[in-house]
């Protein structure tokens, strides 16, 4: 490395959030996500599926929060809890329908996780599995 030190926000539940100062400043994700230990956890892409297999909300906030509240379910079943997510990566259909509620989907990231932020993408794309899905999540967390 070029000999400047990353900026580290805070270590947690054995993840270190490190936002380097010659980046630009991170709002609702972490720049990296370093592991310092632990047991790798591979969560598959969740979207806005009810337990009845319907595609559920009429739009992207609505969608969000079933597809965010299914993927911390699967973790939660995995012995982890939301503190613990290292990478999210978010698979929108209309990138800029998800910048317009971008706010919201922050203040339902706060209430369901929290304020810590692992490393995020977001990706636009054609469609999903489901023709109705807006948004699906998928993740890899770290349990200790």
């Amino acid at each position: 490395m070029s000999g400047v030190r990353a900026n580290s926000d805070r270590t947690h539940g054995g993840l270190e959030r490190i936002n380097p100062p010659q980046l630009s400043p991170n709002t609702g994700f972490s720049h990296a996500v370093r592991a310092t230990g632990g047991t790798l956890v591979f969560l598959a892409g969740q979207t806005a599926l009810s337990m009845q297999g319907a595609i559920v909300g009429d739009g992207i906030v609505e969608q969000f929060e079933l597809a965010l509240a299914n993927l911390l379910s699967a973790l939660r079943s995995s012995g982890g809890a939301p503190d613990q997510l290292a990478k999210v990566t978010v698979y929108a259909v209309d990138i800029e329908d998800y910048r317009a509620h971008a706010a919201d989907i922050g203040h339902l990231w706060h209430r369901l996780v929290g304020r810590d932020y692992p490393a995020m993408a977001v990706i636009g794309v054609s469609r999903l599995w489901d023709r109705e899905a807006l948004v699906e999540l998928e993740a890899i967390a770290v349990l200790p």
